[in-house]
């Protein structure tokens, strides 16, 4: 298996210590299975970045408990909103204004922490989409737009390293450079994403669709 982690610098030894702790899953080693989104996020600040490659035996891959969350028959896109509202820095007023949806939420968070997870897959929400699930949980996006939004606008899946025996798994393998014609498309797949996304936040409320403030009512009932 091969896995890319865009960057401004060779990094031999992955650890989780150096990401944000309120990025989307926590403090973790993000990475892709894809070299153009490496390369994409390697060069997103208008200069040329690496992309370091690293390899890692499947089997010990498949021995790792990974949790995965674009995986429609064991989990919900709920699961997906849940980690992300407990791990993101949100403002006040968000939070005030939402505070019992947000408490509903709590009931489809997945402490990571508890469950042991060594790894976690699922879609990424940088800071500038992630307007996408906050219009979700401000009952403005139906649930079944959310996913269709992040899909078009192909904004990929990120794979979470967690713990340390997932990260001692990640073998470097050199680095590769990027072409300057990836400057700036970072910037155009999120105009992209968001172009598509406004296009269906403008499409007529449906009724057949489902809301969050709908789900909350069913699970009342």
């Amino acid at each position: 298996m091969i896995f890319y982690h865009g960057s401004k610098q060779t990094i031999e030894y992955p650890t989780p210590g150096g990401s944000n702790p309120s990025n989307d899953y926590g403090p973790s080693f993000y990475l892709t299975t894809e070299l153009a989104d490496a390369k994409d996020w390697a060069c997103r600040n208008e200069s040329l970045g690496i992309v370091n490659k690293y390899k890692v035996d499947a089997r010990s891959f498949d021995s790792l408990k990974v949790l995965d969350l674009t995986d429609k028959k064991s989990r919900s896109v709920l699961n997906w909103i849940a980690i992300l509202m407990h791990f993101r820095t949100l403002d006040e007023s968000f939070r005030r204004n939402n505070r019992l949806i947000l408490e509903w939420l709590e009931h489809y968070y997945i402490d990571v922490c508890e469950y042991d997870v060594d790894v976690i897959k699922g879609f990424r929400a940088d800071d500038a989409y992630f307007r996408f699930p906050i219009r979700f949980i401000s009952n403005d996006l139906a649930y079944e737009d959310l996913e269709k939004a992040f899909l078009l606008g192909n904004l990929g899946i990120q794979f979470a390293f967690m713990s340390e025996r997932a990260l001692r798994l990640l073998k470097y393998a050199g680095s590769i450079e990027c072409e300057s014609e990836y400057i700036g498309r970072y910037y155009a797949r999120i105009s992209n994403a968001t172009q598509s996304f406004n296009e269906i936040l403008e499409e007529p409320r449906d009724p057949k669709k489902t809301y969050i403030l709908d789900l909350m009512r069913q699970d009342h009932e």
